[in-house]
């Protein structure tokens, strides 16, 4: 429910540059085999982890391949108005999935069918709820991504969403409707499959975020405002745990969680935030990291992990220490400009001890925000630098107007703060394609990769002039591998990147004042955004869409399409809160 105009400043997003190629061999499908070929009678265990089942195992690249269950898992998500109180501060209004927050755990196993039936029961609120980090392979419909995939989801009306789990591990969904996830519409998404490290018990999602006593529209009018100034977004109020922490006055209950000695747990690490970049550390216990977002990484040691908005970290915690009460610590990471009032604390103990208030010591907080260098893939692949080697020479990121780069792949550059993407709600970017319209308004921010099985390759620079603040990029439809990261301008020349292993991911830090590059395979016919996830900053704007293979996208049905469009319609036309924002 808005109540007041967002600022006329833009705080986004883009210059772009788009090279045509010739055509290129049609990527590997799903039916695609892969070389690295599971033992068909492994065994997922707490000692073999790296198996599953019918000849699939953790080194089955899921991109390339994915088993077919034949089982389809129907879940039901009521989304309404309540009030909640999570940190014993006071009630305050929440917008709530199936009367909770967070919303309730979406578990499914790799290669089920999911279909979730959402329905939007809230006042003067629309919606449209996304499945983050999910490839959607073959099902851009169900993205949901209002102004894009979908019209809103007016009060009162049920959407099915309906798509394959071509991949494995942790993830979350939220809402997509301007900064409404950060009230409440949220929950957490477990994918069954093999791992790349061993462990006992799966304590299920662990999850992060920030928590404001005001409103997130409240919070986001605020932030418009004092971005107009030159200034810093409010502080968040406190960080929750799993929906739970003390606050400063000392009200409220910390999650707690009980270990055995001897054993080994997984823990599902997300940070659903609006705003905070988030450090966590267990006191005395070392994080086994084996995944990073979705993707299976060799596995590394650290004490503490930072995590950023939209991210996931799959870890194993060995519980080898002496028996006893230990802090798990969420800290807001300043190095990366998060403001928090407050820290997030849980308490685990020893199942042989009475739980009670730990005086475990924490580990020095780690500095730099940056994703961790030693997240290594499992899966190998190496990224070819031929063809932008030999167009980068003329392309000069430092300007701000379209440029064309000739031959090869396609080269992209989005110098963030030159334009903003905003969409109108009841005209979403499928509705075009459905028309066989391709006139784009230039707000959308629509950029055409190329051909399929051919590499788009992803600069996006920050400019002098913009406030030096991170941002955690999310790229929908696609994980994309991360090449390189730096401060100042991106100088192919001088840059260090890697195209022999680079990590992959979906969620990716730009440095404040610096640079990300990526890359990713033309293999996911769609309509993908691509956005900072700092709520306020997409908000202002920050976001652009690729439309990839447009031909070959398989188009939602047309007629629920349409009927939800049109529901929307009739409730916009009288509902008293306006769009005032890039509407995602």
């Amino acid at each position: 429910m808005r109540f007041s105009q967002i600022a006329s400043a833009c705080l986004a997003a883009c210059t772009l540059t788009s090279a045509a190629v010739v055509p290129a061999e049609i990527e590997k499908r799903a039916t695609s085999t892969t070389s690295r070929v599971a033992d068909a009678a492994c065994t997922n265990g707490p000692s073999s982890r790296a198996c599953w089942k019918n000849g699939y195992s953790i080194a089955t690249d899921f991109d390339q391949k994915f088993p077919t269950t034949g089982k389809t898992v129907s879940q039901s998500l009521t989304l309404t108005n309540g009030t909640c109180n999570p940190d014993g501060n006071g009630q305050r209004l929440c917008l709530l999935v199936n009367g909770v927050y967070p919303g309730p755990t979406i578990r499914a196993a790799w290669g089920d069918t999911l279909s979730v039936t959402v329905t939007n029961n809230m006042q003067d609120n629309g919606t449209s709820i996304h499945w983050h980090g999910v490839r959607q392979f073959n099902s851009p419909g169900s993205d949901g991504v209002n102004g894009i995939t979908e019209c809103p989801l007016a009060p009162g009306q049920t959407k099915t969403y309906t798509f394959k789990v071509t991949q494995f591990g942790t993830s979350w969904y939220h809402a997509h409707y301007s900064s409404q996830y950060g009230d409440g519409v949220i929950g957490p998404i477990v994918f069954d499959g093999p791992a790349a490290a061993n462990y006992d018990e799966d304590l299920g999602p662990y999850v992060l975020s920030d928590w404001y006593y005001r409103t997130a529209y409240q919070i986001n009018s605020l932030a418009s405002i004092n971005l107009a100034a030159g200034g810093p977004p409010p502080n968040a109020d406190n960080i929750l745990i799993n929906g739970t922490n003390k606050n400063k006055n000392g009200g409220g209950s910390y999650n707690q969680v009980k270990i055995a000695s001897g054993k080994k747990y997984r823990l599902r690490l997300i940070n659903m935030s609006v705003d905070n970049y988030i450090r966590v550390s267990l006191d005395n216990h070392a994080l086994q990291v084996m995944t990073s977002d979705f993707i299976p990484v060799k596995p590394f040691y650290v004490n503490t992990l930072l995590i950023g908005i939209g991210q996931r970290y799959d870890v194993v915690i060995n519980a080898n220490q002496t028996a006893g009460n230990y802090w798990f610590r969420a800290n807001v990471a300043t190095d990366c400009l998060s403001g928090n009032n407050f820290y997030g604390r849980a308490v685990w103990s020893y199942s042989s001890v009475t739980a009670g208030t730990p005086t475990s010591t924490a580990y020095t907080d780690g500095q730099g925000c940056i994703e961790p260098s030693q997240a290594a893939p499992y899966w190998v692949q190496p990224v070819p630098s031929g063809s932008f080697q030999q167009s980068i020479s003329a392309l000069d990121v430092g300007l701000t107007k379209a440029q064309i780069v000739p031959n090869g792949d396609a080269i992209i550059v989005w110098a963030i703060n030159t334009s903003s993407i905003n969409l109108m709600w009841d005209r979403p970017t499928l509705k075009y394609l459905m028309e066989g319209n391709t006139s784009y308004p230039t707000a959308y921010n629509v950029v055409p990769t190329v051909n399929s099985g051919s590499w788009n390759y992803v600069v996006v620079q920050m400019l002098p002039q913009t406030p030096p603040v991170p941002h955690p990029f999310h790229l929908h439809g696609h994980d994309f591998f991360l090449l390189g990261q730096g401060s100042g301008t991106f100088n192919a020349g001088s840059a260090s990147l890697n195209w022999a292993t680079p990590p992959r991911r979906d969620t990716a830090t730009v440095p404040g004042g610096g640079w990300l590059f990526i890359a990713f395979n033309s293999n996911n016919p769609g309509t993908w955004l691509m956005h900072c996830h700092i709520a306020w900053h997409v908000s202002e704007g920050l976001g652009m869409q690729f439309l990839e293979s447009p031909s070959q996208i398989q188009l939602p049905d047309q007629g629920q399409f349409q009927s939800q469009c049109k529901a929307w319609e009739d409730y916009y036309s009288t509902a008293y809160w306006k769009k005032d924002d890039s509407g995602i």
